[in-house]
């Protein structure tokens, strides 16, 4: 059974920082790409990073670029999203998810879910 359960979410100022973690199990970790999604109320799902199965390379939306850092313990089957600079649009729950694609942009790429983290960031 594969299960990917999220962590680390919370209420920060804007300008703070949080560390989200993604713990993945019944799957070979590194043979699957991760990313991490989120979605505010009343908007879709899209997508805010994503790494490669080695962790070599990375992709970001525009809007979290130089801000938000995706990075991945294979040995230890973590994903991880630091986030810095936070603003209150970033306000959403937060999932990490699996891909068995090479470098998948698209949530229709990926496999596998976990439940999602509220982040909430006040003004």
């Amino acid at each position: 059974q594969v299960q990917l359960v999220e962590s680390g979410g919370g209420l920060v100022q804007a300008g703070g920082s949080l560390r989200l973690s993604c713990v993945v199990s019944g799957l070979t970790f590194n043979n699957y790409a991760m990313g991490w999604f989120r979605q505010a109320p009343g908007k879709e799902r899209e997508s805010v990073a994503a790494i490669t199965r080695s962790g070599v390379s990375s992709d970001y939306a525009d809007s979290v670029k130089g801000r938000f850092t995706i990075s991945r313990d294979n040995a230890n089957n973590m994903v991880y999203l630091q986030m810095n600079s936070l603003k209150p649009d970033d306000t959403a729950v937060y999932y990490c998810a699996a891909s068995r694609y090479t470098f998948p942009r698209g949530r229709e790429l990926y496999n596998y879910w976990g439940q999602g983290t509220q982040v909430t960031v006040s003004s």
